[in-house]
């Protein structure tokens, strides 16, 4: 890309520069990235030197989507305003989703208390502490239909967050059958699952995990029924968010998320489909954490990754195939309890890197989430810093901005090969599946996270108002807590339900679940046959419990 008499020129005048400036003292013996890559001083042309334009940059909506998947990016639409909302019951979520509707959100992002992310039922006495706290319970289809009543779920995407696959399948089915009942066609929605077997076996943990293996083929089943039923909707986004909250790096994060995406397309590969009909509905999930220029980088490496795996390993031939499109959030684990409004700007900066790497939908965090689930008070405030970057900073008007920096371009160049040399580790260990059942994915996280944790203690790391600058203070702020009567009001509907629903059909229909866990056949339409008898997401994953059995990470 640079004419090789200039560079040498460049090279000269560096090498003047360097001699000038070699006796100016730095704050550092060194400086890297948060994933350790070096910081030079200055970066020239002679930093990337080898990069071809047309090959590796181009142009946006052009091979490799280096500059972004459409060509117009935000000139044409803004991202999506996707923040997350879930809390207590149903009737409580219903009103913050169309809170943040009337307000200016442009898709909706759902998140579940901690037993329906582990199929657990609200009747269960392990679970009373959890219910509706930083998430919305659910127990049936019911439960799912009072959600999203009098929400235009055809007209608006929606994504179901955070679901583990022996969850998802019952929690998209739970929300197929409430469109279905309400005459909406499985053809007209549009969103996404999270459906994430990491998810479930690698990042969060309950008292009864399935094996990976098993875990996997239901991830699996989903995307093939999904694929096949539901055309719009997009069965699975690949979480590097919830991989990175666990203490990984950015290297690690993408490394991580495409190994996934790889042994999935395998997967489906092998059960008949062609890459061309299932690899446009992969979306991924990322964060966006505190490194500003790396993670500006790693968004853009991620695209000119994922085109490079598609089209020259599996050889996708549509376009819409190896375009990379990615959801990405604030990173919580850097929301501090210290000083919450300082996360106000700890948001606004990330979400700003989501932008300038070219993110089609956004989460914006709330400033208190490090202590409670958002008041409407914080739940505005995040969502007006995406309508603030939006409409006043001008930062959308043009493409990739930065893209041509020689820093920039440096990082990019650094990301991708880092990531492809982890996924050669991965390969090692004869795939994903494999690295989580023999624990060397937990391994990897542990020592990412350690030493993270290590520099912030040592002071090496700073954390403002929590390793400097720090003040006497009580919390300036209210503290959200869902409203205690969530418990009863839940075990009354469910009972309710269990009290009026026709127990035979139900338990013919988890019959029919638990015969079909040791065929090869999908068990999608065998759980939606389920959920539209009334049965529980408890009773649904129990069977997988005890079909499949409890696993234990091997950590060591």
């Amino acid at each position: 890309m640079f004419d090789r008499k200039k560079l040498e020129e460049i090279e000269r005048k560096k090498q003047e520069w360097l001699n000038f400036s070699k006796d100016w003292s730095e704050r550092k013996p060194e400086f890297k990235t948060y994933s350790g890559i070096p910081i030079k001083r200055l970066y020239t042309p002679l930093d990337i030197a080898e990069l071809n334009y047309l090959s590796d940059l181009s142009f946006p909506g052009f091979p490799p989507y280096t500059r972004g998947v459409y060509p117009t990016m935000y000139r044409g639409r803004f991202w999506t305003v996707r923040q997350l909302a879930g809390y207590g019951t149903p009737e409580d979520t219903n009103q913050r989703l169309k809170f943040l509707l009337e307000q200016g959100a442009t898709g909706l992002n759902l998140v579940f208390d901690y037993p329906t992310l582990r199929g657990y039922d609200v009747d269960d006495s392990r679970v009373e502490a959890d219910v509706g706290v930083g998430g919305v319970n659910i127990n049936t289809v019911n439960d799912m239909e009072i959600l999203f009543q009098d929400i235009p779920i055809d007209k608006i995407t929606v994504s179901l967050v955070n679901c583990n696959p022996s969850a998802a399948i019952s929690l998209f089915s739970m929300y197929l059958v409430a469109a279905e009942k309400r005459g909406i066609s499985f053809k007209v929605l549009d969103g996404t699952n999270q459906n994430d077997f990491l998810m479930e076996t690698a990042i969060t943990f309950a008292p009864h995990i399935i094996p990976p293996k098993h875990s996997f083929r239901i991830c699996c089943d989903i995307i093939e029924y999904s694929v096949k039923n539901v055309p719009k909707w997009h069965p699975i986004s690949f979480v590097g968010y919830n991989i990175r909250e666990s203490g990984t790096n950015a290297i690690q994060e993408l490394a991580f998320v495409f190994a996934n995406a790889i042994a999935c397309t395998q997967e489906l590969l092998n059960r008949g489909l062609k890459v061309d009909d299932f690899a446009e509905k992969f979306s991924f999930f990322f964060s966006a954490h505190n490194d500003f220029f790396e993670e500006i980088a790693k968004y853009r490496a991620a695209r000119r990754i994922w085109y490079k795996i598609m089209k020259e390993w599996f050889k996708a031939e549509k376009p819409s195939s190896y375009m990379l499109k990615f959801h990405v959030q604030t990173a919580g684990c850097t929301l501090t309890a210290q000083q919450p409004l300082n996360n106000i700007v700890r948001a606004a900066y990330q979400a700003l890197a989501a932008i300038l790497g070219g993110a089609q939908s956004i989460h914006v965090d709330a400033y208190d989430e490090a202590l409670c689930t958002p008041t409407e008070t914080s739940a505005l405030v995040a969502l007006r810093t995406q309508h603030i970057l939006q409409e006043e900073t001008n930062v959308v008007n043009t493409v990739d901005p930065l893209g041509g920096s020689y820093y920039i371009e440096y990082l990019t160049n650094e990301m991708e090969k880092k990531v492809f040399d982890y996924l050669e580790q991965i390969k090692e260990q004869n795939g994903i599946v494999e690295a989580v059942e023999k624990g060397w994915i937990h391994r990897e996280i542990l020592k990412t996270a350690s030493e993270y944790q290590k520099s912030v203690e040592t002071g090496e790391l700073k954390i403002v108002g929590v390793n400097c600058y720090r003040v006497e203070e009580e919390i300036p702020i209210e503290i959200f807590r869902p409203k205690p009567e969530t418990v009863q009001i839940q075990r009354e509907r469910l009972a309710k339900i269990k009290k009026e629903r026709d127990k035979l059909k139900v338990q013919e229909a988890l019959n029919k679940i638990r015969e079909k866990c040791w065929t090869k056949e999908n068990l999608m339409p065998y759980v939606l046959d389920a959920v539209r008898a009334y049965a529980t997401l408890g009773e649904i994953t129990n069977i997988f419990r005890e079909e499949f059995g409890s696993w234990k990470p091997p950590y060591i």
